[in-house]
């Protein structure tokens, strides 16, 4: 065998002693990159799992807050319902206060009214006393206009129907005539109304 014979023998011997080296060094890779790929899975899925659990957290918090603003929602819109009808009970009651005050002051008024009028009728026969009727009819008649431009006005009586609601009955008086029975025949004492409603009724004689 000649030198390059030999030469080349020992290469060829070399290489395949080489070869599977090489490969088990790849394969040692290949495997790292396996293990290093699977290792990234395994942090991923934990991460995500760990994001979702974070993300599921917040989703509950979230919810908790809205809940609670709802509540806060509802208690604020009940106060505030039930300070307005509050108020509006206050103002309601404040009116009737003035109004019941202003009644009883109109009311305290009539009687007096009442003796104007028969203190006329007591003198209007009387040629001596035209001065003293005349300044009597002049008070009396600022009386009643005060009256009426405070809501006072004068039931009508004379040939009304009888209203219980309006009326008071003081005597039933026999009537021939048919179109007067149930009427009022006589007045004895005049009714008012304060803004409709009745503060004195009206004192009257009834047909029958």
């Amino acid at each position: 065998m000649s030198q390059k014979q030999h030469n080349s023998s020992d290469k060829d011997t070399r290489k395949e002693n080489q070869e599977p080296e090489i490969k088990i060094e790849n394969a040692d890779v290949e495997t790292d990159d396996v293990l290093d790929e699977g290792a990234n899975e395994v942090c991923d899925t934990a991460v995500d799992d760990e994001e979702s659990s974070e993300i599921e957290t917040l989703k509950q918090l979230l919810q908790q807050r809205d809940e609670a603003l709802e509540k806060e929602k509802k208690e604020y819109l009940f106060l505030m319902a039930d300070f307005d009808n509050f108020k509006k009970r206050t103002l309601r009651e404040k009116s009737e206060i003035i109004k019941n005050g202003a009644e009883n002051v109109l009311k305290g008024i009539l009687p007096i009214l009442d003796d104007f009028e028969r203190g006329i009728d007591a003198i209007k026969d009387d040629a001596t006393a035209t001065s003293v009727k005349e300044g009597m009819e002049l008070i009396y008649n600022k009386f009643v206009k005060y009256l009426q431009q405070n809501g006072v006005k004068e039931i009508p009586t004379e040939g009304a129907d009888f209203d219980v609601d309006l009326h008071e009955a003081i005597a039933m008086v026999p009537v021939d005539d048919e179109s007067k029975k149930g009427k009022v025949i006589d007045t004895i004492a005049k009714g008012y109304t304060l803004n409709d409603k009745v503060i004195r009724h009206a004192k009257v004689a009834v047909g029958q």
